[in-house]
């Protein structure tokens, strides 16, 4: 385990294409599609066209480092709309803006040993600009600390609603995404936050098994 981090692995298994690429796979006699690798700003085109290929996947398996966070909650939209169902499998890591798009499944499975990792989204990642900002004076640094703000609002108010949409639980964002801060500048990621099989149930991250 991390110890930086120590609710989890040192090197979670969550690809290292900087683009995600899907495919296709029969696994257990099912189609079973394979989302693997970075969320990037051209991610919505390719998988429009892959699953209009590709129409009845009996699941979407998803492997990723995150990226882009507005585009994560799109494709979490297409999947919804489509009434397909995500997994994440042993071994496997979702974070980030992954955690959208997996939370868009009409029906949701984290694998024991599947590893769903959230952290808090921030809009102060730059520190160039914002050493800038500063040196150029108190307005320009009261410009810039208005647009964070501005910023974080819009994506607050997004996330507390795409969670509402999608039937998790908008606690996930209070109780754990929004109390994970950044490590201190010097280290080049983030604070992970790996759930527990207990909260991945409490938030509703997976669904309920169907009782019908």
């Amino acid at each position: 385990m991390d110890r930086d981090n120590p609710t989890c692995p040192t090197s979670p298994n969550w690809s290292s294409y900087p683009q995600m690429r899907f495919s296709m796979q029969q696994i257990n006699g099912n189609p079973i599609m394979l989302a693997e690798g970075q969320i990037d700003d051209d991610l919505i085109p390719r998988l429009e066209a892959f699953l209009r290929a590709n129409p009845e996947p009996y699941e979407i398996w998803l492997r990723s480092p995150g990226g882009n966070a507005r585009v994560g909650t799109q494709a979490g939209r297409i999947i919804r709309d489509r009434r397909l169902n995500t997994r994440i499998p042993a071994g496997w890591a979702c974070f980030s803006a992954c955690n959208f798009m997996f939370m868009g499944g009409d029906m949701r499975n984290v694998d024991p040993g599947g590893l769903f990792i959230v952290h808090m989204f921030t809009h102060t990642g730059n520190r160039e600009v914002i050493r800038s900002e500063v040196a150029r004076g108190e307005e320009s640094t009261v410009g810039l600390i208005g647009e964070i703000e501005q910023q974080s609002a819009l994506l607050a108010s997004e996330d507390n609603d795409f969670l509402i949409r999608m039937g998790v639980r908008r606690t996930l964002l209070t109780e754990i995404m929004y109390r994970v801060s950044a490590v201190p500048e010097g280290q080049n990621r983030e604070t992970r936050r790996c759930l527990t099989p207990a909260e991945i149930t409490r938030y509703n991250v997976s669904t309920p098994p169907f009782a019908g």
